[in-house]
């Protein structure tokens, strides 16, 4: 089933469309969360959650992008979620992730679409394979290890690619007038 129908269904109030949600988008979703939480019963409820907060939001909201619309709940759920089962404990590799980022990107709340759009804008310019590293570690929480595996690289380089992009990146927002 395409995308537009789903969300048709959504607009119906048909229940099938959390079905057919979880048909197309749930393994990917699935596996986000996975990354994250690196637990299967954490991930099975943020993915759950996922489905109702999409089923709240449709309607009014008409994503354009479906996939990515989920992502972003999912994303957000599991690292809500991660918060707080870890508010004492810690996962390193998903902390450093997170820091890695906050060098580049500090930021009021209020500005974050503004900002979305310029990361976006920002990723179109990168080489395929540095765009996809970022979004494996900032988006999809995805450790150095699992990146290299994927790629085919060394996990220095993988290490390397990622903080060069990331220098690009602060230079790119700088000049747009964000400052860290």
């Amino acid at each position: 089933m395409l995308d537009n129908q789903i969300i048709d269904l959504y607009f119906a109030r048909d229940e099938r469309a959390i079905t057919e949600t979880d048909k197309k988008h749930g393994a990917v979703c699935m596996n986000l969360s996975l990354n994250i939480l690196q637990s299967r019963p954490d991930a099975e409820e943020c993915l759950n959650d996922t489905y109702l907060a999409a089923w709240n939001k449709i309607p009014p909201e008409r994503p354009t992008y479906f996939r990515a619309f989920l992502c972003r709940i999912t994303r957000n759920l599991s690292l809500e979620r991660f918060r707080f089962l870890h508010q004492k404990k810690r996962n390193r590799d998903l902390e450093v992730s997170l820091d890695e980022l906050e060098g580049c990107i500090l930021m009021p709340e209020e500005r974050a679409g503004e900002l979305a759009e310029h990361l976006s804008n920002f990723l179109r310019t990168q080489e395929k394979t540095d765009r996809l590293l970022f979004m494996g570690r900032y988006f999809h929480a995805c450790s150095v290890k699992v990146l290299a595996q994927k790629s085919g690289l060394r996990e220095n380089t993988v290490s390397v690619r990622l903080h060069r992009t990331r220098e690009r990146l602060r230079a790119y927002l700088e000049e747009r007038g964000y400052s860290v």
